[in-house]
């Protein structure tokens, strides 16, 4: 249930992996789509705008990614292709949807640099996907949102955190696992004004995250009784941060939130160079990664940073590993998942595969009905003819009627001597 203010606890990790969230194709064949649904029946969920008139699916669930192969958040890449991935080996595993396996293709977001993602989306609705999981980036995902709902096929991003989603005119076929960055920024700004840090600084890139985030963690400090005294939005195509560093500085920050992408490889040498204590630096999750092999050893020591999500259990870091051996992060590979089974399960309990009655379908699986915790014991339900509530790997989710999670917990980690950060603690919050 959506409830008009956060209310938030901070819970320490003593040793537990998981963390415990607060609250409650290209196949013309219809098989499988056992109901034919009418105009009349419309998408229930999303942001602003008119709701998409229910359409037949083909009787094939196809799910496509628009995730970052390249770019400045390319880091992000592989954990979520991986979790799309378990996703739809778990689905397959179980028998699959509507009678049939789940059939994927894979795609590069690339930046806002680029027309990357227009063309992979191009690609992916030419092969009938019915759901799109994508993009990483808020500002990538607004260069595509118009093109994938005007093709009735549900948006779902594993990561997007720009407020201006919840109430984007996107035909009730947008949804996201990741919490808005009301919650990030919060959360960021009780970390540094816990610190023992007053006066803070801001480094943002110009780009709806950027900016939508530097304005929630701004609104945080300065609840908390703290002060922004520098907030500097830069380009983050610039080839020199020099002067974006300097301007900040001048004004004596106790901290600095850095709310960028990789140009934060650039960024920190900078603060560094300048004389900055970077263990004042605090990341997010656009620039929180293993900077091991781009930085000396100690240089990020103390630094801290936010994440959305439940830290990755054990078992699911696992595997994850034996999708793809590679992987040397987690960050959003369950949202990703989560993403996925949500969408498989929707399509169960429309009797339809096709992106308008998915999306018909996607808050009702999520919320109010018996609680599952894996795709195959939810299927079960909903073939006995149950109400489900799925609970996944990265929470509870529970879809407000916008298709925004309405609980979420934000991950606190601290980087070490060798620039890898560790979990510390998560905050967590209804909204």
């Amino acid at each position: 249930m959506i409830r008009p203010n956060a209310m938030w606890r901070t819970v320490a990790v003593l040793g537990v992996a998981g963390v415990v969230l607060a609250g409650c194709g290209d196949d013309s064949s219809d098989e499988g789509a056992s109901a034919t649904p009418t105009t009349e029946e419309t998408a229930q969920a999303g942001g602003g705008g008119e709701t998409s008139a229910v359409q037949p699916g083909d009787g094939t669930f196809t799910v496509g990614t628009l995730l970052p192969q390249t770019g400045s958040l390319a880091f992000l890449g592989p954990p979520e292709f991986a979790g799309v991935q378990l996703a739809i080996n778990d689905i397959n595993a179980a028998g699959g949807v509507l009678g049939k396996e789940a059939v994927k293709f894979d795609s590069d977001s690339g930046d806002t640099s680029t027309d990357i993602a227009s063309q992979s989306v191009g690609r992916l609705l030419g092969n009938d996907v019915d759901v799109i999981v994508g993009a990483a980036s808020s500002g990538v995902s607004f260069t595509v949102i118009d093109q994938i709902t005007q093709a009735g096929v549900v948006h779902f991003s594993p990561a997007n955190t720009s407020p201006d989603f919840t109430t984007y005119a996107d035909k009730g076929l947008y949804f996201r696992t990741a919490p808005s960055d009301v919650l990030q920024g919060r959360v960021l700004g009780d970390v540094m004004l816990g610190d023992g840090n007053a006066a803070i600084g801001i480094l943002a890139l110009q780009d709806p995250y950027g900016t939508g985030l530097a304005d929630n963690i701004e609104q945080s400090v300065t609840d908390g009784g703290g002060e922004v005294v520098a907030k500097k939005v830069y380009d983050p195509k610039a080839a020199d941060f020099s002067a974006d560093v300097s301007s900040v500085l001048a004004e004596d920050p106790d901290a600095i939130a850095l709310v960028s992408f990789d140009e934060a490889k650039k960024i920190v040498p900078e603060l560094q160079s300048q004389g900055y204590d970077m263990s004042k630096v605090y990341f997010v999750d656009g620039n929180l990664a293993d900077y091991s092999a781009d930085f000396q050893p100690g240089t990020l020591e103390g630094a801290k940073g936010t994440l959305p999500g439940a830290q990755a259990p054990d078992d699911f870091r696992a595997s994850l590993l034996e999708v793809d051996p590679q992987l040397k992060d987690y960050s959003y590979a369950a949202e990703s998942y989560d993403a996925t089974v949500l969408s498989a399960l929707a399509a169960i309990a429309a009797e339809n595969d096709s992106g308008t009655a998915i999306a018909s379908e996607l808050v009702n699986v999520s919320r109010e009905g018996e609680k599952c915790e894996t795709f195959a014991d939810c299927k079960e339900l909903l073939e006995a003819g149950t109400d489900i509530d799925y609970d996944g790997i990265s929470g509870p989710i529970e879809f407000s009627d916008a298709g925004d999670p309405t609980q979420a917990t934000i991950g606190v980690y601290q980087y070490g001597p060798d620039n890898k950060y560790t979990f510390l603690e998560a905050q967590e919050g209804t909204l």
